[in-house]
């Protein structure tokens, strides 16, 4: 079909469904991290029941959204876009009605599946619809709308938590799900590729799902049962033979999941590395800092969210013109200088210790974060449409569906890693403080069983005299800061690193028509 101006009642339709549909995702996104804590309480979750929480939900996102991108593309964005919408809404409303963790943690599962369908059909159906000239305009516009609404989400979340609603987190993609299938079913017009013949890669899909489900459960496992426990470390060694075997089926697959030439272009690769990164280091650190703040800076949930407001403003205003910007002088610019920012950012969080509470926000945590926002403002726009442009138009359902894929393997991997590293240095951290102290052997039993529950750790009762009690308390707080400025320092690094990868690999310019890789 001829494409649609953006100026169209059609065009405003299709950027109004994508983004209005896209949303659900971006809402829970965020908004989780700041509700943890209350879930962990209502659920009596573990600090590793939580990294599942989310990463359940990542690793069937990250590994189905590669075949959700190719499937709307061989058989209809609009149909596979509303298909991941109502799995989305139904997962929804499991996850609100959830009686304990484990049901949760399978709801999310439902969710990631819905997801992987949506998220690479959102940007396909702007890319496949709208002109060419007014392409950019509108990925720009998506961007900066779905950013402001994910950064609004720990507002959001941080309400519900505070009044005991955290399930309404969930419960509130229902209506936004509704309205986006019967606009989508109205207004959108459907758009596919017609000469696609290829199958859909079950095979890659099932082992990229069961290696990092495999290496996610060795990570958060290591530090309570050690590095030398054999059953974890014979999962660990599945996980990554599975992730052998995928590229290998990947690279011999007729019709694979992701087309590993494509990789062969310098630009992409430095896109998706920069991506994996970035991304990587801004969910570990937005995790930490969301715990931080809550179990141990003594901030309401609503307060915590409320510390993530820079972002909305600051892209919020911005973003559009940055991407004008970028059209006019290249990418490569912005995404050295906005990842070396954000790990400024992190940087400057790290050195944050004990504060007095949200009353000290202003001259503690505000500049840091909005070091950070500044970062991802001068990233956010350039990447996207980076990226969508990077191979060609007819298959920019793989371009979307691979970088999305690698943002969420990116999550994954930091929520497992540093999950993992937080718990290793939490415990240690108590025990070496524990080791020639006065309290006795069953004391100290009890002490350290509790830091499986990492910031929400709580002093046993009836066991400790009142000094004893707040002496323990003080230990579980220093020990969960000292964890905290390690996983941001890691951040930091993860940010320069990404800088590095646009200064070594990215073109300034983007890349021109004839350089973009068909994937036959």
């Amino acid at each position: 079909m001829s494409e649609i101006s953006l100026k169209s009642a059609t065009g405003r339709w299709v950027l109004f469904s994508t983004i209005m549909a896209t949303s659900m995702v971006f809402i829970d996104g965020s908004a989780l991290n700041v509700v943890l804590p209350s879930m962990q309480k209502d659920l009596n979750a573990t600090g590793a029941d939580i990294f599942w929480v989310l990463n359940a939900y990542l690793l069937i996102l990250a590994a189905l959204m590669l075949p959700g991108g190719s499937l709307g593309d061989k058989f209809g964005r609009k149909k596979i876009f509303a298909l991941g919408i109502t799995i989305f809404t139904i997962g929804s409303f499991l996850c609100g009605i959830s009686p304990n963790i484990h049901f949760l943690i399978a709801a999310r599962l439902i969710q990631g599946l819905g997801g992987a369908f949506m998220v690479p059909g959102s940007l396909s159906l702007i890319t496949s619809l709208i002109n060419e000239k007014e392409r950019g305009k509108a990925i720009g516009t998506w961007s900066s709308i779905t950013t402001i609404v994910s950064i609004g989400g720990p507002v959001i979340g941080g309400i519900l938590g505070d009044s005991g609603l955290w399930r309404y987190i969930f419960f509130i993609n229902i209506p936004i799900g509704i309205i986006s299938l019967i606009i989508l079913w109205l207004k959108v017009p459907e758009t596919s590729n017609e000469d696609d013949k290829g199958k859909v890669d079950i095979l890659g899909a099932l082992l990229l799902v069961a290696g990092l489900a495999a290496i996610t459960y060795s990570f958060l496992e290591f530090p309570a049962v050690g590095l030398k426990d054999w059953k974890v470390n014979i999962i660990l060694v599945f996980g990554m033979v599975d992730l052998i075997l995928f590229l290998i089926v990947e690279k011999r697959s007729k019709s694979p999941m992701i087309h590993l030439k494509l990789f062969s272009n310098l630009h992409f690769t430095g896109l998706n590395l920069l991506t994996f990164f970035l991304y990587g280091a801004l969910g570990g650190g937005f995790l930490f800092l969301s715990l931080n703040l809550v179990q141990i800076q003594g901030y309401t949930q609503t307060e915590s969210g409320l510390t993530f407001l820079p972002f909305t403003f600051i892209l919020g205003l911005f973003s559009r013109y940055i991407g004008a910007l970028s059209d006019r002088l290249g990418s490569k610019l912005f995404l050295i200088a906005g990842p070396f920012t954000v790990g400024l950012g992190f940087l400057f969080l790290s050195f944050i210790k004990q504060t007095g509470g949200a009353a000290d926000y202003w001259l503690s945590y505000f500049p840091g974060m909005i070091l950070v926002s500044i970062g991802m403002l001068l990233t956010v726009v350039p990447l996207t449409t980076a990226v969508m442009t990077s191979i060609s138009q007819k298959q920019s359902g793989i371009a979307s569906g691979v970088n999305n894929a690698v943002s969420r393997i990116a999550g994954i991997f930091s929520n497992a890693a540093f999950g993992a590293l937080a718990l290793l240095i939490f415990t240690n951290f108590v025990l070496q403080k524990l080791d020639g102290s006065d309290f006795k052997q069953v004391q100290k039993a009890k002490i350290v069983a509790e830091t499986v529950n990492l910031g929400n750790a709580q002093v046993p009762i009836n066991t400790f005299d009142a000094h004893q009690t707040v002496q323990i308390q003080e230990l579980y707080h220093s020990a969960f800061l000292n964890a905290y400025q390690i996983v941001l320092w890691v951040c930091t690094l993860m940010c320069f690193t990404a800088a590095a990868m646009a200064y070594l690999l990215v073109k300034r310019k983007g890349v021109e028509k004839g350089d973009r890789h068909p994937v036959s």
